[in-house]
């Protein structure tokens, strides 16, 4: 990876709850820019707050690369971001919450609406796996598998600064595998 001038954007993406706004906080340098907004549906998902924009964070590398994190809201009805969002960023860390009983339908979701890891890599974190009726791990790989999807899936918790760490190194490197210049100045 490569040096002071170097800059690059990674999207956190996922379903609403899952955490983003949390994993950016955990890794940024400085606070999170955030536009949450009182949640107004919630019948659907009951927390007080949603991310109605997305969320800004950045972190350097030790080299002096930028990485500019930005997060996108989880509801359908802001989709409209996702695609902005989305544009020339060098990756795309999906989040699931595992305790969520359409965890498995969720990550086939987002996973799409990013290209399923051919036109940018994706890395997978999924989260809450200890809850009861949580699938497995495997399960989310199986998923993507079935689907000739090759990802890397890991378990998280996405208030661990190291296990968001894990995903954007990771993502990293899948980056850098992919286009060894995009990581260039």
């Amino acid at each position: 990876m490569s040096g002071a001038d170097s800059e690059f954007k990674i999207v956190f993406t996922g379903p609403m709850g899952v955490g983003k706004t949390t994993a950016i906080a955990a890794i940024s340098d400085e606070a999170p820019v955030s536009t949450d907004v009182f949640n107004t549906d919630r019948e659907a998902f009951d927390k007080a707050l949603t991310t109605a924009g997305l969320d800004y964070g950045h972190i350097a590398l030790d080299d002096g690369t930028a990485v500019r994190l930005y997060g996108t809201p989880g509801q359908a009805r802001f989709r409209f971001m996702w695609d902005i969002l989305g544009l020339n960023a060098a990756g795309v860390i999906v989040l699931i919450d595992a305790s969520q009983s359409d965890a498995l339908v969720q990550l086939d979701h987002f996973v799409d609406a990013f290209g399923s890891g051919k036109r940018t890599p994706i890395v997978i974190g999924v989260g809450r796996l200890d809850h009861a009726g949580a699938p497995p791990l495997d399960a989310f790989s199986q998923r993507l598998e079935t689907r000739g999807l090759t990802l890397p899936v890991f378990g998280v918790d996405v208030r661990r600064r190291p296990d968001v760490l894990l995903l954007v190194d990771t993502l990293l490197c899948l980056i850098e595998t992919a286009d060894p210049t995009r990581l260039t100045a």
